[in-house]
C-alpha cells in the first residue's frame, strides 16, 4: 500500500474513503484512503486511533463531520458510543471532536438525518435506538430521545430480546425505519428534526416471517420502494411505501437471495440500490458473495446474477454515487475489494484491486 502526502491528495481531486473496522488483529481504527478513479485504486492517508472497535461510520451531509459508533472489543459492555469527527475539507483527514454514550450496549450502526442536526444510533445488544443531536460544530450532544424495543422470536439463541440493528431515514426525511433482529419487526418513527426526537408513526411498525432476522434496509431513489435485509433468512423482504403516513406494505417476502444449490451456513449482511434504482445488491456471508437482482417498475425483485466478493464475509459495501465501481469490506480475509459496475446490465467485474485492512466492516466514500 502506498502513501501519499496530504498535499497530493488536496491537488488530485480524487475521491476519499473512510473505512471503519473491529479492534481485532492489528486494527488501529478508522482508516482514510484516496481513491484515484482513473486507475481503480486505493492509497492510504491516514489512520485514527480508535482501540473501541469504530465499526460503522456516517459522513454529516456538510462533508465537513464523521461519526462512528464504538461498539467496543466487549460485546457485553453495558454502554457503548458514539465519536464525531472533523474532516479537513481539502486533504480528507480526521481530527477528534468528541464522544458521547448510546445509552446502550454493542452500538453497530449510526446514521445522520439530512438537516445534519440529529444521529441516530442503533444498539445491537441493548435492543434500543438512541437519538443524539449535533451540533453546528460538528460535535455531538447527549442523547435527547432514545427508544427501548421489546419482545423476542422463534430463535432462541439470536432472537432472545430485541436486537436493534439499522435505522434508514427516509428520503423525505421524515421518518427512520429502525430494524430489529430479536423480533422480526421493522419500526417506523416520525422525526421531528428541530427536536432531536422521535415518536411512532401512525402505522408504527410491519412485522416480516418469524425467524427471518430484520438487519439493514434502504430505500428506492424514488422513495416508493423499500428493501430489508432478512439476515437469518438469508432473503430479502419488498415493501411499498406510503410517503403521507410513511407506512410500509409488503408486497414480497423471503425472496432468495443464494443460489439453489447452496447448502452451507449464510447469513445476509448489507444492502444497497444503485443510484439508476434499476438494481439491487446484498451481501452473503458464508455464500461470500454480493446477491444481484433487477428492480421492475413495480418495485419487485427478479434475480439475475452472484458476484463472488473475493475475500471472506462481506459486511457492508459500498456503490460509488456514480455507479460506476462497488467496494466491499470483507472482515475475515481482512481486504477490501474493488468490482467495476455495468450501468446497464448491473453485474460486476472484478478489478483485481485487494486493499489489505484490518477486520474492515464499513466502507464509506466523503462529500467533497
Amino acid at each position: 500500500m502506498i502513501l501519499i502526502g496530504a498535499a497530493a491528495a488536496a491537488q488530485s481531486g480524487n475521491d476519499i474513503m473512510y473505512v471503519g473496522t473491529y479492534s481485532v488483529r492489528g486494527s488501529e481504527g478508522i482508516y482514510v484512503f484516496e481513491f484515484d478513479r482513473k486507475a481503480g485504486t486505493m492509497h492510504q492517508i491516514q489512520t485514527v486511533a480508535n482501540a473501541k472497535s469504530p465499526s460503522f461510520l456516517a459522513v454529516h451531509p456538510s462533508g465537513k463531520f464523521l461519526y462512528a459508533v464504538n461498539e467496543a472489543a466487549d460485546p457485553t459492555a453495558s454502554l457503548g458510543g458514539v465519536s464525531a469527527y472533523a474532516i479537513d475539507r481539502a486533504t480528507g483527514k480526521l481530527t477528534f471532536l468528541n464522544s458521547q454514550s448510546s445509552l446502550g450496549g454493542a452500538p453497530c450502526h449510526i446514521s445522520i438525518d439530512q438537516t445534519g442536526k440529529t444521529a441516530f444510533v442503533s444498539n445491537y445488544s441493548g435492543g434500543s435506538l438512541a437519538v443524539l443531536p449535533i451540533g453546528l460544530d460538528g460535535q455531538l450532544g447527549a442523547a435527547t430521545d432514545s427508544v427501548q424495543n421489546v419482545g423476542s422470536g422463534p430463535n432462541q439463541k439470536r432472537q432472545e430480546k430485541a436486537h436493534v440493528h439499522c435505522a434508514t431515514l427516509a428520503p423525505d426525511n421524515r421518518f427512520v425505519y429502525v430494524s430489529d433482529l430479536g423480533t422480526d419487526k421493522l419500526h417506523i418513527l416520525e422525526i421531528d428534526a428541530k427536536a432531536s426526537t422521535v415518536k411512532p408513526a401512525s402505522t408504527p411498525y410491519v412485522t416480516v416471517k418469524p425467524g427471518s432476522g430484520p438487519r439493514h434496509s434502504t430505500f428506492h431513489p424514488n422513495g416508493k420502494y423499500a428493501y430489508l435485509v432478512e439476515e437469518m433468512a438469508s432473503s430479502v423482504a419488498v415493501f411499498s411505501r406510503d410517503p403521507k403516513t410513511g407506512a410500509l406494505t409488503l408486497i414480497q417476502d423471503g425472496v432468495k437471495t443464494l443460489p439453489d444449490d447452496f447448502t452451507g451456513q449464510n447469513t445476509s449482511a448489507d444492502i444497497h440500490v444503485d443510484p439508476s434504482g434499476k438494481f439491487l445488491y446484498q451481501s452473503n456471508r458464508g455464500y461470500n458473495a454480493l446477491a444481484i437482482f433487477a428492480i421492475g417498475n413495480d418495485g419487485r425483485l427478479t434475480k439475475i446474477g452472484d458476484q463472488p466478493t473475493e475475500g471472506k464475509t462481506p459486511r457492508n459495501f459500498l456503490i460509488d454515487p456514480k455507479g460506476e465501481f462497488v467496494f466491499v469490506a470483507n472482515q475475515d480475509s481482512d481486504n477490501i475489494t474493488i468490482f467495476k459496475r455495468d450501468q446497464k446490465s448491473g453485474k460486476l467485474t472484478y478489478t483485481g484491486q485487494s486493499i489489505k485492512v484490518p477486520a474492515p466492516v464499513c466502507v464509506i466514500m466523503g462529500n467533497r
